[in-house]
Parts: structure tokens; C-alpha cells; sequence
């Protein structure tokens, strides 16, 4: 595709995502925009920024790149909501942009439509909308840049795509752990591309692994000590963790193909080990993987497009405990990145139809 037809594809997609969020404009903040934001003291200068960078004084878990940014935005133009929304919605259209050009160096058939659905899609206005998660926006951001870095060096480019592609990693950590998965997802990428998962597979993914690990023990951490996710609340067995992660699968997957009822905060589960019918859940999702697997050969796609919606939703899933599930085990701002697996087998889908059916289904998604 010439320079041209990419910078006109890339600016409809960003028109198209910004007539989609003309309402957010006259929003406001809301839940706890207030102690990531106006309320901050290190955004709002009374603790010097830099402190976010080596202290725990951050609220929550302590994004750096996240409160920096608030930070730079504050000195902008104060306080008032207007402008952390746009960048929000700016920074989502660039998401999409770069998820655009991730499944064109996949080769991946329908390629900007597939950018299309996830910038459009309904379950990531909670992602885009709120200010507090310009956290998704931005580490996603950096995610997408460090696995177009990825790429290019794994196709034989510079050396020096490699080391970007480690830096940029770091800045998405800074902005939210959440994708400390990444390394995960890369293994997967490199087996649909038929890649051998050697030894020089393994060396290449190993120092984002290891800041991975790095990152993710100092936000458990975080959520435990300094934030309080611990307590009776928080006491699942294994069992009660594999039942809420097998529900959790088929809801956002479910929230994805049929985006209907979207709530803010979803009722928090009762969850009972004894009963047969919440084991039906995690036996779904086992079968799913089970017939993928089996049809690898015929097909890699459908298998690694499971894999890694499986791999980006995990954190979310509930082996781990976070604060948030003292509310609800679910949130639509838990499936941002999740989110763009299936729905990059979407145009798949629909190119597969019949003629007669495929225009009126594509224009139903987008719808």
C-alpha cells in the first residue's frame, strides 16, 4: 500500500472514532478521577512529580508514565475534563491506527476493518470515556509500538528494532502492569507465524519476561499492602479462582459478539464449587481449546486468535486479586487489549459469507 493510501486509511479511521466519541466531549470525571487527577497532589503540583517514579505515594498501583501524564496535561489547561477526554479519544484512534498496521505485517486479510471494530466497539468506550483509564489507552499505546519494533526486528530488520522494541515495552508497564502478559503473547505470535518456539525464541522473549515478572510482583504488592486487596472478600480457593475465570471468558466474549447491557459496574457472582452448572464455564473453554488444537494443522488462526484473547484477558480473570473484585469480578475496561483478538476475526467471518450477506453483516458490526 503506497504512503498515501495508508495516511488517507489512517485518517478515516481517526475521523470515524471521533464522530463516534462526540459525546464523551460533555463529560465530566467521575469515580475515582478525583485521586488520579484533580485531587492528586502530584498532579496537581504539592508533591514533586518525579516522586511517582521511586515512591509508592502514587494512588493505587502507581503508574508513573500514567501520573506524568496527567501531570503534563494539568499544566496544559488545568482541570477541566475537556482535554484528558480528547487525548483519551486521540490516543485510542492511534490504537487503533497501529493495531491497524500489527495485522497488516501479520498479513492478516481485512486488516482495517478489523481496526475499525475495535475503535468503534462499545465495550471499550469504558476504556476510552473515563479519564482515569487513560491507563488502557496509553499502555496500549506503547504496547502496540513495542510489538510493531517487535516485528520489524523478527523479519530481519536493524538490530537496533530489538532494544526499541524492549524500551517501549517498559514505558507500557510504566503506564499500566496489565500487560505484563505481552512475552506471552509474543510466544503465541511467533508459533501462528511458524516460528519454532527454540531456544532463540526463548532468548528473544526473555528480558521482557523478566520485566515482566519484575513489574508484576511489585503491583501485586501494591494491591495487597498498599492498596488492600486482602481479606475474606479476597479468600478464593483455586477452585472458586477457575470458576470465576471460565464465567469471565464466555462474559466478555459474550460482551464482544452481542454488546448489549453494558453497565458500569456488573453485580458481583455467587460462586459455588458444589453446583454442577458453574463447572460448565471452564469446561466450554477447555473444549474451545481442546477442538482449536485439534484443527491446528488445517488452520492456525482461530487457535492463536483464542490464545490470545486467553493471554491479554488472564490478569483480569481472577487468579490473581485485585481490589476491584470486592465490587464486581468483571469490568469492560478489563477487555481493551483482550478485545482485539476476536474482533480481528471478524472480517474473516464476514468475508466468509455469502456475497448477499457479507455487506449487510460488516455494516452491523460497525453499527
Amino acid at each position: 500500500m503506497a504512503g498515501r493510501r495508508k495516511v488517507l486509511a489512517a485518517g478515516c479511521l481517526f475521523l470515524l472514532i471521533l464522530a463516534a466519541y462526540l459525546p464523551v466531549f460533555r463529560a465530566g470525571f467521575v469515580w475515582d478521577d478525583d485521586s488520579w487527577v484533580w485531587a492528586n497532589p502530584h498532579v496537581r503540583g504539592e508533591r514533586p512529580i518525579l516522586r511517582v517514579w521511586h515512591t509508592d505515594e502514587a494512588p493505587g498501583q502507581n503508574y508513573p508514565l500514567t501520573s506524568t501524564f496527567f501531570w503534563a496535561q494539568a499544566r496544559l489547561w488545568g482541570f477541566g475534563p475537556f482535554g484528558y477526554h480528547l487525548l483519551n479519544v486521540l490516543l485510542h484512534s492511534a490504537d487503533a491506527a497501529l493495531l491497524w498496521l500489527v495485522l497488516r505485517r501479520l498479513k492478516l486479510r481485512g486488516a482495517w476493518l478489523a481496526a475499525a471494530f475495535f475503535g468503534l466497539h462499545p465495550i471499550n468506550v469504558e476504556s476510552v470515556a473515563w479519564v482515569t483509564e487513560a491507563k488502557n489507552v496509553l499502555s496500549a499505546f506503547f504496547l502496540l509500538l513495542s510489538l510493531l519494533a517487535f516485528l520489524r526486528w523478527a523479519e530481519g530488520g536493524r538490530r537496533g528494532w530489538y532494544p526499541a522494541s524492549l524500551a517501549l515495552y517498559l514505558l507500557a508497564l510504566s503506564a499500566k502492569t496489565f500487560v505484563a502478559v505481552f512475552p506471552f503473547a509474543l510466544f503465541v505470535l511467533r508459533w501462528y507465524r511458524g516460528e519454532r518456539l527454540g531456544r532463540r525464541t526463548v532468548a528473544a522473549v526473555s528480558p521482557f519476561l523478566l520485566l515482566s515478572l519484575i513489574a508484576g510482583a511489585y503491583t501485586w504488592r501494591l494491591e495487597v499492602v498498599h492498596v488492600g486487596a486482602r481479606g475474606e472478600a479476597w479468600a478464593l480457593s483455586f477452585a472458586e479462582r477457575l470458576l470465576v475465570a471460565g464465567r469471565a471468558f464466555w462474559f466478555y466474549l459474550a460482551q464482544i459478539v452481542f454488546p448489549a447491557r453494558l453497565s458500569f459496574v456488573y453485580p458481583r457472582w455467587e460462586i459455588s464449587t458444589g453446583a454442577a452448572s458453574a463447572w460448565l464455564f471452564p469446561g466450554l473453554a477447555a473444549a474451545l481449546f481442546a477442538l482449536l488444537w485439534l484443527l491446528r494443522r488445517a488452520r492456525r488462526g482461530p487457535l492463536a486468535a483464542a490464545a490470545l484473547y486467553a493471554v491479554l484477558l488472564a490478569p483480569s480473570l481472577g487468579f490473581v486479586s485485585f481490589f476491584a473484585q470486592i465490587y464486581s469480578f468483571v469490568a469492560d475496561h478489563y477487555a481493551y487489549l483482550a478485545s482485539a483478538a476476536p474482533l480481528a476475526a471478524a472480517p474473516w467471518l464476514v468475508r466468509g459469507l455469502p456475497a448477499r450477506f457479507a455487506r449487510p453483516a460488516g455494516a452491523a458490526l460497525l453499527a
